[in-house]
């Protein structure tokens, strides 16, 4: 293999056999249940990283069913979401993703850095309510509840919503571990043709786990649950700021 094919073929690893397709990535019949709770402003300073500001002490806590995703296939995931600021435009910082599906891990982290790891989401209906919960092996760290279509919301102030900006803190080490890429990445959803949006009441319970630390961000009081069937493009990420200058720097910090 010559140079001019190894540039050629180098998106993914491995190079010969890769985790998942270039993209883009589109989703169809995509389904959240998204839970708002109100946490610990303490809480929220020790994780979001600057020049990122904290709006408000909420979280927006995710269960998603993505069943039909090109390249990625048919997965579940689980999340935190913290919504945030940066240069007085409001987003979302995406905090921790757990999901059941190797490519979009690989994909997620490698491509924009979403802070992805394997677990087994799962998110369904039982009779009257909408149901989603997070386990890592055989421990149950999340679940929700949200009473299933109460009342309908207007799609396209759901659908100006998912417009707005998500940040990621985008980690690759170099051989010896030190960081090679820090860097805060900023992506859209794109294509976005909402289905269906509805509002109710929620339950949401967060377990200690060691590898899993979803409780760190308590839950003090709901806010709001939202229930959304979406169609949408999942947008390539661009770098808003770069940490390694700093870090070079003789009185560098840790990222």
């Amino acid at each position: 293999m010559n140079l001019q094919e190894i540039h050629n073929n180098a998106f993914a690893m491995p190079l010969t056999n890769p985790s998942y397709p270039p993209g883009p990535y589109k989703f169809v019949n995509r389904e959240y249940m998204i839970i708002t709770y109100r946490t610990d402003m303490e809480a929220l300073r020790a994780v979001v990283p600057e020049p990122l500001e904290i709006t408000a002490p909420l979280v927006k806590y995710e269960f998603i069913r993505m069943p039909d995703s090109t390249g990625f296939g048919d997965y579940t995931e689980s999340g935190q979401v913290i919504p945030v600021s940066l240069n007085g435009k409001k987003g979302g910082y995406v905090h921790a993703m757990y999901l059941n599906d190797d490519s979009p891990i690989a994909g997620g982290r490698e491509i924009w850095g979403f802070p992805k790891k394997l677990a087994e989401p799962c998110m369904h209906v039982e009779k009257d309510t909408l149901v989603g919960t997070l386990k890592v092996g055989s421990i149950e760290v999340a679940s929700g509840t949200m009473g299933y279509k109460h009342r309908e919301l207007d799609l396209e102030t759901v659908r100006q919503k998912m417009l707005a900006p998500s940040y990621l803190l985008k980690l690759i080490p170099h051989v010896d571990c030190t960081p090679r890429i820090c860097e805060l990445v900023e992506y859209y959803l794109e294509d976005v043709v909402v289905k269906g949006a509805w509002e109710g009441p929620a339950g949401l319970e967060l377990h200690d786990h060691a590898l899993a630390p979803v409780s760190q961000l308590p839950v003090r009081e709901i806010v709001s649950a939202t229930h959304i069937v979406a169609d949408l493009t999942l947008g390539l990420g661009k770098v808003v700021h770069d940490y390694m200058p700093l870090m070079s720097t003789p009185d560098a910090v840790e990222c």
